[in-house]
């Protein structure tokens, strides 16, 4: 009896306040895709982290010919001078750092161009002779690479020295600023929905001041008064947390793995599985924002 009281109150409630139900649903709803983007977001960088630092490698690029760096006054770099930089790649002061060693002549890279740019005009003119010879280092641990760096940059021979994760890194940095303002945004539609919440509950609460007043002096405790309050803020945001997270996994699953992974492949995607990381705490979020929208509404407006 009391169960079907309570559910009866509560579609009488909803009913009531129809439109600010919906307004309700719609700004959880917009608020908590903000939260589960920037979710998303910070999942993208850790898994691009995770992938790229894995592949990072530090480029020696040997001295090619009519070369300005003081290192290559000699001109290109001599046999010699590359068996003197493997021996010392391979040299045990340096097994600790170095994982494996591969080296690049002129023809390699001249392959690796072309692959790179089979089509493009101005590459057509570009020969092998006119390309460097490099060693490229895999590191055990890519934060490691300024050891290389410092060991053989400036040494006879070496044109230059370059880190890969200096490329990645500034990517990486844009992207957790992007998360940053996802998560602010997220943070302001929160508040906004935390202050709809609670509007929509006072109004239920003040046009049931009567039945209130009814249940109070037939000895009604005050959680069985305020439970059809609660539940009536819980249903609309529950409901709004489970459209986020619908729209989010369509997003994912449509723009994401069948249009963007499909565009630009070099890049490691998330899948829509990620949605259901943080699915749950999007609708702990949302009880999160029913429960305190109650205890900050039903105290004040269910006392007679």
């Amino acid at each position: 009896m009391r169960l079907q009281f309570i559910l009866s109150e509560i579609g009488l409630g909803l009913r009531r306040n129809l439109s600010m139900t919906i307004s309700v649903i719609l700004v959880t709803f917009v608020s908590l895709t903000f939260v589960g983007a920037a979710g998303l977001l910070q999942l993208q960088i850790d898994q691009m982290k995770d992938d790229w630092y894995d592949r990072v490698e530090v480029s020696i690029y040997l001295c090619p010919q009519d070369s300005d760096a003081p290192t290559c006054a000699g001109g290109e770099a001599t046999q010699e001078q590359m068996d003197a930089l493997r021996a010392q790649l391979e040299s045990e002061t340096l097994a600790p750092y170095v994982e494996q060693v591969y080296f690049e002549s002129k023809d390699d890279a001249f392959v690796a161009f072309q692959k790179l740019y089979p089509d493009e005009w101005w590459a057509q003119g570009i020969t092998a002779e006119q390309l460097q010879a490099s060693f490229r280092v895999a590191l055990i641990d890519p934060q490691d690479y300024q050891v290389v760096s410092d060991v053989f940059t400036g040494q006879q021979g070496v044109e230059e020295v370059r880190d890969q994760s200096e490329v990645i890194e500034p990517l990486i940095l844009v992207l957790n600023r992007t998360s940053l303002v996802a998560a602010g945004l997220a943070a302001v539609m929160l508040l906004a929905a935390v202050l709809l919440i609670t509007t929509t509950i006072r109004l239920s609460a003040m046009s049931r001041r009567r039945e209130t007043g009814i249940m109070r002096l037939v000895g009604a405790s005050n959680l069985f008064i305020q439970l059809p309050f609660m539940l009536e803020g819980a249903i609309a945001a529950t409901i709004g947390a489970a459209m986020s997270v619908a729209g989010l996994w369509f997003g994912v699953r449509y723009l994401i793995e069948d249009w963007l992974a499909q565009s630009v492949r070099f890049i490691p995607y998330i899948d829509a599985s990620a949605v259901w990381t943080v699915a749950p705490v999007l609708m702990a979020v949302a009880i999160v924002l029913a429960a305190i929208s109650s205890v900050v509404t039903l105290s004040r407006y269910t006392k007679v």
